[in-house]
């Protein structure tokens, strides 16, 4: 298989995008007429505690399990999908090659350099490359966006998914599934987000993904250890309850009268204390841009109630609550309800299921 083809794959117009986070499998399949985009099916299906540990599937017969549920629960007969791969054996760089260089030659350059980019020996790693357009610096080089993962992390979601009778057709990174999706988000952003610092904070259960777009170009990036887990581990310290006794409790709202003012409320302000953090760092890094016009909150922790204006009052920035199918039609599989509460944790898997649509591209 060349490198061309092992990491990313190919696109189809039939292909469902499907989030694997710590937490939950996350399933959506979208269709488009002319330029308009319809929500087909979606399902959340909760994981066992341990199924995917630091971004990695340590169980995938729990995980394709869970994957089977959320397609019966979707209602979806389509068997081709997009995954992701994140964390610290996801590498991207960008790199010159000269342009006079066909595919196949610049493949095995790469190969041959994989060295000088890659900490990983070359048989443990799946590569893929994309050329960018010419270069700024030199008029005979191309840039070339160079991307690598270790081979474990593709083969254990392959594994979940062909034990869940599904054909992996993409594997693409996460940080990029979540840049495609911000395409659903501009009727959010100020000008819809023309010359616009707009940053987009992904909240899940383990891991806060900030991604910062400047005319809806991507500027900054970063992943820090943050989420959900930590409000269920202090639900679980503060009432004596098991880990599972307080995710449920957590996730059915069956919780004592003191809950928001004695757990939530610090939790929130560890929130917000993550995000200016996240801030902070962009600010220091990217000298050219020192406001952020609209902060716009996604992944499971944006959907505890009040949370955006918290966050909005404490770090005086605009804030709101992701919806990226808010200008989508909802097909008759989808249930527009519970659509509308899951929205906000869809980003990644609408991402990828965004996929599906890159042949017109």
């Amino acid at each position: 298989m060349s490198i061309k083809q092992s990491l990313f794959g190919s696109s189809s117009r039939e292909l469902i995008g499907l989030d694997i986070s710590s937490s939950a499998v996350k399933l959506l399949e979208l269709g488009r007429k002319g330029d308009r985009y319809s929500v087909e099916s979606f399902a959340v299906e909760p994981l066992p505690p341990g199924a995917v540990t630091d971004r990695q599937i340590s169980d995938p017969r729990a995980v394709g399990e869970t994957i089977v549920r959320a397609l019966n629960r979707a209602g979806t007969r389509n068997r081709q999908v997009a995954v992701a791969v994140a964390g610290s054996s996801v590498i991207t760089k960008m790199i010159a090659m000269p342009s006079s260089l066909s595919d196949n030659d610049m493949e095995e350059q790469i190969k041959a350099e994989a060295d000088q980019y890659i900490p990983y020996p070359i048989d443990e790693v799946n590569l893929d490359f994309q050329v960018l357009g010419p270069s700024s610096r030199d008029k005979d080089n191309v840039d070339v966006l160079l991307a690598a993962c270790r081979k474990e992390q593709v083969e254990s979601r392959i594994a979940a998914l062909e034990i869940a009778g599904l054909t992996p057709m993409v594997v693409d990174i996460e940080a990029y599934a979540l840049e495609n999706a911000c395409e659903f988000l501009t009727h959010q952003m100020p000008a819809n987000g023309a010359g616009k610092t707009v940053a987009i904070v992904d909240v899940g259960a383990s891991t806060t993904s900030l991604l910062v777009l400047h005319d809806l170009k991507t500027v900054y990036t970063r992943d820090q250890a943050f989420g959900g887990k930590q409000l269920t581990e202090d639900i679980m310290r503060f009432y004596g309850m098991s880990y599972e006794e307080a995710g449920k409790a957590k996730r059915l709202g069956n919780l004592p009268p003191n809950y928001e003012s004695e757990v939530l409320s610090h939790f929130i302000a560890d929130m917000a204390q993550q995000i200016d953090r996240s801030l902070q760092f962009f600010f220091a890094a990217a000298s050219r841009h020192n406001v952020i016009d609209q902060l716009i909150l996604a992944g499971g922790c944006a959907h505890i109630a009040g949370v955006d204006a918290a966050i909005q009052k404490r770090l005086q920035i605009p804030c709101v609550v992701a919806q990226p199918f808010a200008k989508m039609a909802i097909g008759a599989r989808a249930k527009p309800a519970q659509l509308g509460l899951d929205q906000a944790s869809m980003l990644i898997a609408a991402g990828l299921a965004l996929r599906a649509f890159d042949l017109d591209n």
